[in-house]
C-alpha cells in the first residue's frame, strides 16, 4: 500500500470515529445530566469516556508486550462502559426529554445503583488510566535493532589489550650484510651485538597470537639467481654505462640497470665517477 492509500485509510478512520463520537454524544450527555452534572460538565462527559478510548487506542499502537495488553484492556473496558450507557439511554425514554429525573437510570433500584456507580466512576477512571497510559508511552523504549552492533561496555579494571588498544612487542632486527656496508663505505660492525629495541603496533585481534621475530630469509626461499661479486658488478656497470653522460650516473639509474641494492649502486657510482675523473685528467 502506497502513501496516498494509507493517508486515505487513516482519513476514513478519523471520519468514522468522528461520526460515531457525535452519535454517542447525546446519550453520554443525557446520562451525565441524570447523575447530577451541570450543563458544562454534561457537555464534557463524552470526552471523558470516548476520549480515553481514543487515547488507549493510540497507546496500544505504540506500546509492546505487557504495556500493550494493559492499553487494550483499558480500551475494551471503556468501550463496554460506553456501550452500556448508550444502551440505557435507548431504553429509558425519560432521558431523551428536556427535564431529566436526577438519579434514575433504571426503575429497578439495584440496576439503577449499578448504572449510577458506573457512570460516576468513569471520570475518575479516566484520570487514573489516562495518566498511566501517557506515562507508559513517554517511558517506552523501542526494541533494539538486531542488525546494530551492541555498545561496548568499558570496565576501568580492564587492560589495554582487553579493550582493544594497540600494544607493542619487541622484534630483534637481523644483522645487515657486511657486503652492503662495505660497498657503502661503512666499516663492518656486528649489528646483532648492539641492543636495538623496535616497537611495532600490533592489532588487538593478534594479541592472542604474537608475531615471531623475523630473521634471515631461509635458504629455500632465496632467489636462485647467483650473487654477483663487486668486480662483476663493476664490470657490468662499465659496459652498461659506457655511453652515459656523467650527469646520468646516479645511484637510482645504476640500481635499476644492474638490478641491485641501493648501497651497491652507490658504491659502483662512486667508482665510475672516480674512473671518469681520472681518465679526464689524463687526457688533459
Amino acid at each position: 500500500m502506497n502513501r496516498k492509500a494509507k493517508a486515505a485509510l487513516v482519513l476514513a478512520l478519523v471520519v468514522v470515529v468522528g461520526m460515531a463520537f457525535r452519535v454517542s454524544w447525546n446519550a453520554l450527555r443525557d446520562v451525565a445530566r441524570a447523575i447530577g452534572a451541570d450543563g458544562t460538565a454534561a457537555n464534557l462527559y463524552p470526552f471523558v469516556v470516548d476520549g480515553l478510548m481514543a487515547l488507549a487506542l493510540v497507546a496500544a499502537l505504540v506500546l509492546t508486550d505487557d504495556a500493550r495488553k494493559f492499553a487494550l484492556r483499558v480500551l475494551a473496558a471503556y468501550t463496554l462502559a460506553s456501550l452500556v450507557l448508550n444502551y440505557v439511554h435507548g431504553l429509558v425514554p425519560a432521558l431523551h426529554g428536556e427535564s431529566v429525573d436526577w438519579g434514575r437510570l433504571a426503575d429497578w433500584d439495584p440496576a439503577n445503583w449499578a448504572l449510577v456507580l458506573l457512570a460516576t466512576s468513569l471520570p475518575v477512571g479516566s484520570i487514573y488510566f489516562g495518566s498511566d497510559l501517557v506515562a507508559k508511552v513517554l517511558h517506552h523504549q523501542p526494541p533494539a535493532d538486531p542488525t546494530e552492533p551492541e555498545p561496548v561496555q568499558i570496565d576501568a579494571n580492564q587492560s589495554m589489550a582487553e579493550l582493544g588498544e594497540p600494544v607493542v612487542e619487541e622484534i630483534t632486527p637481523s644483522p645487515v650484510p657486511a657486503l652492503e656496508l662495505a660497498a657503502a663505505g661503512v666499516d663492518t660492525v656486528d649489528v646483532a651485538a648492539v641492543p636495538v629495541e623496535v616497537r611495532v603496533p600490533v592489532a588487538a585481534a593478534e594479541v592472542s597470537r604474537p608475531r615471531r621475530a623475523t630473521g634471515r630469509v631461509p635458504v629455500a626461499a632465496r632467489s636462485s639467481r647467483p650473487v654477483r661479486s663487486e668486480a662483476e658488478l663493476l664490470a657490468e656497470a662499465r659496459s652498461l654505462t659506457e655511453s652515459w653522460p656523467v650527469e646520468k650516473l646516479t645511484g637510482e639509474g645504476i640500481r635499476k640497470a644492474l638490478h641491485t641494492s641501493a648501497a651497491k649502486a652507490r658504491a659502483v657510482r662512486e667508482t665510475l665517477k672516480a674512473e671518469r675523473e681520472r681518465d679526464a685528467a689524463v687526457v688533459s
